[in-house]
Formats: C-alpha cells, sequence, structure tokens
C-alpha cells in the first residue's frame, strides 16, 4: 500500500486549499448558514473544475476525491462538495443515455445530490444538499432514478447549517421529470458503491474538520493565560490535545487505507470505509468537544469560530444516521450476525 502523494495531488491540494482559505473564511461560513450554501464559493469550485473531476475517467482516484473532501471539511465549505463528487461518479459507473445526458448537466455547474438510503414512498427527508440541488437520485430497491425539478432553496434548521430538504420524488409537482438511470442488479450495484464512497468522503471531511479545529484549540490555548500561566501548559490539556493529534492522524490514515484500497479493487475496501467513517466521526466529535472546552466559556459563544466545527462534527454524521449503529453493521459484516454468533456458527 503506497500512500504518497503524487505532485499533482499536491498542487491539487494546494490550490483548493488558497481558495477555500479565500472564499470560505469563518465569515462566509457564517453568512451562507441559514441555507448552507454559498452561491459564490460553489462558482469558485467549478471554476477550479472541482465537480467534473469526478467525470474525469483518467484523472479521477478515490485517493484525489478523499484530499478535496479534507481539504473542503477543513474549511467547512458551504457547498456540496461530497454530494457532488458522489453523485457525479455514480452517473459516470452507470453510463447509458439517461446518465451520460445527467453527467454532462454536473458539468455545467448544475448540482446533483444521491439520497443516501434506499427510498421507501413517494418523497425523501431530509436529503443531503436537497435544498439545493437541481438533481436527486433516489434508489427504491428496483430501479435508480433521477428527479429534476427547481430545488427549494430553503433548508430544514439543522445543526450544521447544512442545505438539508425533505424531496419529492413521484415528479407530480410543477415541472418535475422523472428519469430512469438503470434498473435492477446493474442499479444495486451502483447505488452501494455510491453510499460506500459517501461513507468514504464524509469520513475524509470529519478528517480535515477536525484537524483544523485541533489547530485552532492549540492556538488559543497558547495565547491564554491562567494563574499566570498558559492554558495549554497544564498537563490535563496538553496530554488531550496530543492524544487528539494522534487519533486524527490514524483517522486520516485508515481513509486513505480505504481510498487506496477502492483504487485498488481491493475485497476489503468497503469494510475499510465504513470503518473509516466511523472512526473518523468518533474522533471528530471528540477532537471539537474538547477544543470547544478549552475555549472556556468564549467556546460556546457565536463569535468563536470553534463552534462552528463543533456543530458540524456533531451533524455530518447523522445524515447517514447512527454511527454505533454503523459500528454493529460493519462487525456484522466482518464478523458474522450476533444470531449466527449465537448459533455457534461461524
Amino acid at each position: 500500500m503506497d500512500l504518497a502523494l503524487l505532485p499533482e495531488d499536491e498542487e491539487l491540494v494546494s490550490v483548493l486549499d488558497a481558495a477555500l482559505a479565500k472564499e470560505s473564511s469563518a465569515d462566509r461560513v457564517r453568512a451562507a448558514e441559514g441555507l448552507g450554501f454559498d452561491p459564490a464559493l460553489w462558482t469558485t469550485l467549478n471554476g477550479i473544475g472541482v465537480p467534473a473531476l469526478a467525470l474525469d475517467q483518467d484523472d479521477c482516484t478515490a485517493l484525489r476525491l478523499v484530499l478535496i473532501a479534507e481539504t473542503a471539511g477543513r474549511h467547512l465549505a458551504s457547498a456540496p462538495v461530497v454530494e457532488s463528487l458522489v453523485t457525479a461518479r455514480l452517473l459516470r459507473r452507470c453510463g447509458g443515455p439517461a446518465a451520460d445526458a445527467l453527467a454532462a448537466r454536473c458539468a455545467d455547474g448544475r448540482i446533483a445530490t444521491l439520497v443516501p438510503h434506499p427510498t421507501r414512498g413517494r418523497a425523501a427527508e431530509l436529503v443531503p444538499a436537497g435544498a439545493v440541488a437541481e438533481i436527486v437520485l433516489a434508489y427504491d430497491g428496483g430501479a435508480l432514478t433521477a428527479v429534476l425539478a427547481e430545488p427549494p432553496m430553503a433548508a430544514a434548521a439543522n445543526l450544521g447549517g447544512m442545505p438539508l430538504a425533505d424531496r419529492d420524488l413521484s415528479g407530480e409537482s410543477g415541472g418535475a421529470e422523472v428519469e430512469t438511470v438503470a434498473r435492477a442488479e446493474p442499479a444495486r450495484l451502483a447505488f452501494e458503491a455510491a453510499r460506500s464512497e459517501w461513507q468514504l468522503l464524509t469520513a475524509a471531511q470529519l478528517v480535515g474538520l477536525a484537524a483544523r479545529a485541533l489547530e485552532i484549540a492549540v492556538a488559543y490555548v497558547r495565547e491564554r493565560r491562567v494563574f499566570g500561566r498558559p492554558v495549554g501548559s497544564f498537563q490535563t490539556v496538553s496530554h488531550k490535545l496530543a492524544d487528539h493529534a494522534t487519533a486524527v492522524d490514524g483517522a486520516r490514515l485508515l481513509v486513505r487505507e480505504a481510498a487506496w484500497a477502492a483504487d485498488a479493487d481491493d475485497p476489503r475496501a468497503r469494510a475499510l470505509s465504513a470503518m473509516a467513517f466511523c472512526y473518523a466521526a468518533e474522533q471528530a466529535v471528540a477532537v471539537t468537544a474538547d477544543a470547544l472546552h478549552f475555549h472556556g466559556g468564549y467556546g460556546f459563544t457565536t463569535e468563536y469560530d470553534i463552534q462552528l466545527y463543533y456543530r458540524r462534527a456533531q451533524a455530518y454524521p447523522l445524515v447517514w444516521g447512527s454511527v454505533q449503529r454503523e459500528y454493529q453493521r460493519v462487525a456484522d459484516h466482518l464478523f458474522g450476525e450476533a444470531g449466527d454468533r449465537r448459533g455457534g456458527r461461524p
């Protein structure tokens, strides 16, 4: 397993980091919280070619997408980076006239998203990027369909300031269109691969978020003084931050191993992506919670940036559901279901 970055990968991270440092400042993130979307930032990302990268057969690797997602998480980008990359890859994987036409729209800057769980009924609740996406892909157990409609441009209130919204999947709302992208087994396989990629890129996003929150905490405890000493000089603080630094590095390593496995078609790839998602989610909450508390009462105020990271660390994984249940699902996948173990079967 070689996790060394290629020169072009390092350049991609450098360009994206510089763009987001300018276009996704804390003030811009705050200003976008009502909808969870910054149109000017989305224009910038399209100009760099971020959404279209997932449609490139030659340049698109899971590792490269992980680097993009981690950088976006570091800057709390108010744009559907993960959703657009996952959906574009899904369309490229499906192929065919309908998928190709939708992929062309994505390349032109239209926002597309995926309902991350199989749907039942004519609507989906709290769709990620559902407030701003013109294209919503959903899988109902028999077919993968795309609903094309004007987005509501209004988000449900949520802790992470994300553009979550309920979406009608029936196509009966005014001007909506429904197209079938894939059916039967090809649809199921493409959808499951996209779900795994969603977990992987969300894990990378959480790693970037946690890493930046840790930097904010370290900078603060170096400057803040209590009893004539920097807060960071107290062992209970410095040791905890050192432990978090190790945990963030571990989460990053697991994410990149999962990306490598995906690119290498390793049979462990989906299990590794799920493990990376669970571990990154757990560590992001732990890091941001301590970073916030090390700010004292200031950390809970809206004027300080650390609360932006804490709230998103809590909220991003919940789009998928319970992390603890996902841990159980991974354990069942790797070791057999609990019922089988109690029955003595392997």
